[in-house]
């Protein structure tokens, strides 16, 4: 007997569509999970970028409190030149730190000398 000539038979139609299902699926499950982890790198980056924002306008909120002057007592008294040498020595050590620059470090000591 002699095997057929042409066309595969159902047996092999079915073996075809099975590897053909089989490979579309491979092909769209790693397409999803591709943009699932795109997805995900995306939203982490924005959530750093906000954490990163909510650091830095604390760090701002702190930089001003500082800077602003403080008002003028009616009589300086003579403890009134320790309070000066702390707050400067704070700004001192924030511009160490890198939270201020030098031009704000100097802003705000200016400032301070002059309240």
């Amino acid at each position: 007997m002699r095997g057929r000539v042409g066309r595969p038979g159902l047996m092999g139609t079915v073996a075809r569509t099975a590897v053909i299902a089989g490979t579309a699926t491979a092909v769209s499950g790693g397409m999803r999970n591709k943009q699932a982890a795109a997805a995900q790198a995306q939203a982490a980056a924005q959530q750093a970028e906000i954490d990163k924002q909510a650091q830095l306008d604390a760090l701002q909120a702190q930089v001003n409190t500082l800077a602003a002057p403080a008002p003028a007592p009616a009589a300086a008294p003579a403890a009134g030149g320790d309070d000066l040498v702390s707050k400067l020595k704070e700004l001192a050590s924030l511009k160490e730190a890198g939270i201020l620059s030098d031009a704000e470090f100097d802003a705000a000591k200016a400032k301070l000398i002059a309240g």
